[in-house]
C-alpha cells in the first residue's frame, strides 16, 4: 500500500470520508430539521451582502446597483476622515466594553449567590424577578431610567439628602455619564437572562467535588474559588468568545432613545451614524460602507478571540 493510501486510511481500515458521510446518514433527520433554519439564514443573513456592492459605489436608487457609479474606496476614504465616525468607533467599543465587563461580572456574581441559596423556593423567585426586566421594551426601560435620573429624579433625592451632593446632578445632559448609564441600565435589564447560562453550567458540576471538599475542611469561598469558577470556566470562555465578536455592537435603542444634543459626541454609535447618513441624509453609499467595516472588524475580532482560546487550549467555537 502507497504512503499515500496509507494517510487516507483509518487505523481500523476505514476511511475517514466514508465514516463522515455514514454518521451524516444516521442523522438524517436532524439533518432535514437544520434545512429550514439554513434556508432563512441563507435568506436574511447571506443574500443582503450583495448589497455591500453599494459601498464601492455613488449609489442612486432610481439608478439601481447597476446603474449607480463606481467609486471605489471614495466611501471608506471619506468616512475615515469624518470626526463623527470616529467619534461613533470610540463611542461603540467603549460601550461594549463597559457593558461586556458589568455584563459578564454581574451575571457570574448572581449565579454564585443564587447557587450558594439552599431555599429553593427563595432561589426561584429572585431568579424570576431579575431576568423579567429582559422581556420589556427598551422604551419602557429607557423611559424609567430617564425618571430615575433625572435631575429631580429619585437618585439624586436619595444622593441630596444623605449629604453625598449638595446639587443634583445633570446625570442625562453631561456626556461623562452616558456610556456608565448605558452600561447600568443593561446590566439590570440582561443580567438574569445572562445568569441561567451560568446556573446551567454550575448544575453540572459533579456535587461529589462539593462534599470531598467539605470533608477536607473547605468553606463556601475555597468551594467558589477551586470548585466553581473552575467548572464553568469553559462556559466563560464560550460566552466571551462571543461577546467579543459583537463588540462593534454596542447597542441601537437605548442611545437612540436616551441620547440628545447635549451628550451626542459620547451617544452617537456606528448603527446610529449609519441612520443619520443612510435614511435621513440618503448617502446610501458611505451607510453601507460603515456597516460593512462594522461587519468586517466583528468577524475579525471573533476569529481573533477564538484562535487565541485554542492556542490557550481553551473551549472555542470553531
Amino acid at each position: 500500500m502507497s504512503r499515500n493510501a496509507t494517510k487516507a486510511v483509518s487505523p481500523a481500515g476505514q476511511n475517514p470520508k466514508s465514516g463522515f458521510f455514514k454518521t451524516l446518514g444516521r442523522q438524517w433527520q436532524l439533518l432535514l430539521m437544520s434545512v429550514p433554519m439554513l434556508i432563512y439564514v441563507l435568506i436574511f443573513n447571506y443574500s443582503p451582502m450583495w448589497g455591500w456592492i453599494t459601498a464601492f459605489q455613488d449609489y442612486k436608487p432610481k439608478q439601481g446597483i447597476s446603474g449607480s457609479k463606481f467609486v471605489g474606496l471614495k466611501n471608506f476614504k471619506w468616512l475615515f476622515g469624518r470626526a463623527d465616525f470616529i467619534q461613533s468607533i470610540r463611542n461603540t467599543l467603549a460601550m461594549s466594553l463597559i457593558n461586556l465587563v458589568l455584563g459578564t461580572v454581574a451575571a457570574i456574581l448572581l449565579a454564585i449567590l443564587l447557587n450558594e441559596v439552599m431555599h429553593t423556593g427563595f432561589k426561584r423567585v429572585v431568579q424570576t424577578v431579575t431576568y423579567l426586566p429582559h422581556f420589556l421594551s427598551m422604551v419602557i426601560v429607557v423611559g424609567m431610567a430617564q425618571n430615575i435620573f433625572a435631575s429631580n429624579g429619585p437618585l439624586n433625592q436619595l444622593l441630596m439628602s444623605a449629604h453625598i451632593v449638595k446639587d443634583p446632578i445633570f446625570f442625562l445632559g453631561e456626556g461623562r455619564y452616558f456610556w456608565w448609564l448605558v452600561g447600568v441600565i443593561n446590566v439590570w435589564k440582561e443580567v438574569g437572562w445572562n445568569t441561567i447560562i451560568y446556573i446551567a453550567a454550575m448544575t453540572a458540576i459533579d456535587p461529589s467535588l462539593y462534599e470531598a471538599a467539605s470533608i477536607d475542611g473547605a468553606g463556601r469561598l475555597n468551594k467558589i474559588r477551586y470548585i466553581t469558577l473552575p467548572g464553568i470556566k469553559s462556559t466563560f470562555v464560550i460566552l466571551l468568545i462571543m461577546n467579543i465578536g459583537h463588540l462593534m455592537e454596542a447597542g441601537f435603542e437605548i442611545q437612540y432613545l436616551l441620547g440628545s444634543s447635549l451628550v451626542m459626541d459620547w451617544s452617537q454609535t456606528i448603527d446610529i451614524f449609519v441612520l443619520k447618513y443612510g435614511i435621513s441624509k440618503q448617502q446610501y453609499g458611505v451607510a453601507t460602507a460603515a456597516g460593512m467595516f462594522k461587519s468586517v472588524v466583528a468577524i475579525i475580532l471573533l476569529f481573533t478571540a477564538n484562535t487565541l482560546a485554542k492556542k490557550m487550549e481553551e473551549s472555542t467555537l470553531i
